[in-house]
């Protein structure tokens, strides 16, 4: 199962925090993925439980479905994720894409969501890290 997004949905996903479905914390993780014959390592600089956007100077186009790994922290390997682009931006400032996870069963979401809560309140501290998941779980 993965998140079906309407045409307004990804319009929304362009336009602001305020129309993510899930909190968003300034975490900074490295990232490798292929695309074609080509290899890429760049990092994140937020992450959810439903996507992460990835600084790039080459965003890959809307709608392209690759398979990621991303580093974290106290954890051995790499975890694997089948992402897709929703929206790119090419500014000189911040140049990158919105990724979407797409996770393979339910069993896979709970593990990567358990992982992002505890970035969070590594990054944010506990209170500040419960208080955006539970203002999420409300919106």
């Amino acid at each position: 199962m993965g998140f079906s997004y309407t045409p307004r949905r990804m319009a929304e996903q362009k336009t602001g925090a305020e129309f993510r479905q899930h909190a968003r914390a300034p975490i900074e993780l490295k990232v490798d993925y292929k695309k074609l014959n080509s290899f890429f390592a760049d990092y994140t600089k937020n992450i959810s439980k439903g996507g992460t956007f990835i600084k790039t100077k080459k965003p890959l186009p809307i709608g392209t479905r690759f398979l990621f790994k991303l580093t974290v922290p106290q954890r051995e390997a790499p975890f694997e994720l089948l992402g897709e682009v929703v929206w790119s931006k090419g500014d000189v400032e911040e140049p990158g894409m919105g990724i979407r996870f797409i996770y393979n069963d339910d069993r896979q979401r709970s593990d990567f969501e358990g992982v992002v809560e505890r970035l969070m309140a590594d990054s944010l501290g506990t209170q500040l890290a419960e208080k955006l998941l539970n203002k999420q779980l409300q919106g």
